[in-house]
């Protein structure tokens, strides 16, 4: 078995019970950052020993993966946050043991959980009924394409952006015609500091901009035409 486990976004206590158990009962459990997923762990009081795996990982990683699977053991695979594969390399992985020439009778199994979308569209109140994800923009390369694409969209549309880049964005909104979008963004999404702002570009980037501390942390936006 080779279970994709959601985990927490921020807060350790959004985890399911049965992401407890799986975590619990595996041989192994694989992991994008040792320590952040050690202090999970420890948390809970699970003793399963973990191997690191994340997007730097090379070929040698995961071929001892498949082999751990061939000799018959069941391993989690956990991200820093969130659920395994989206916006993380965990679907490289799962490509691969899937791809394996051996053929390997491996069940891939999810255990759904916390999801920073999700999260960030359950309380948007904007139309959810449909919506494009597009993961961090690039950084340079294309990006004002796609800046313009997401004005255009008449889907709503969500991002991840830095707390490096979250102004320019907003920025790039504005100058190119998007200054009348409707945005949430959430900032540091079920964590101590938790906050979600609403409004047009302008109006958001006034709020973080009006305080240096509103600029910290991991950023989700939701943008829209519709209310």
């Amino acid at each position: 078995m080779l279970y994709i486990v959601a985990t927490p976004i921020g807060n350790l206590e959004d985890i399911t019970l049965r992401a407890l158990r799986v975590l619990r009962e595996v041989d192994f459990i694989l992991c994008e950052d040792t320590r952040v997923t050690k202090k999970l762990l420890a948390k809970y009081e699970i003793t399963t020993p973990v191997i690191s795996y994340h997007q730097h990982s090379a070929a040698p990683k995961v071929e001892k993966i498949i082999a751990l699977l061939k000799q018959n053991k069941n391993l989690a695979l956990v991200t820093d946050a969130g659920t395994p594969g989206i916006s993380d390399p965990g679907n490289l992985l799962i490509a691969a043991v899937l791809a394996a020439p051996e053929n390997l009778p491996v069940k891939i199994i999810p255990i759904p959980g916390p999801s920073a979308i999700i999260a960030a569209l359950s309380v948007s109140g904007l139309p959810t009924d449909k919506f494009l994800f597009l993961g961090f923009l690039p950084h340079k390369k294309g990006r004002q394409t796609l800046v313009k694409k997401i004005i255009a969209s008449e889907q709503t549309i969500v991002v991840y952006e830095s707390c490096h880049r979250i102004v320019k964005f907003l920025w790039e909104l504005i100058d190119n015609g998007g200054a009348n979008l409707k945005i949430v963004v959430g900032r540091e999404l079920t964590k101590m500091f938790e906050t979600i702002y609403r409004g047009k570009p302008a109006e958001i980037l006034a709020i973080l901009q009006s305080d240096s501390n509103n600029l910290r942390g991991e950023f989700v936006v939701v943008i829209s035409h519709n209310s």
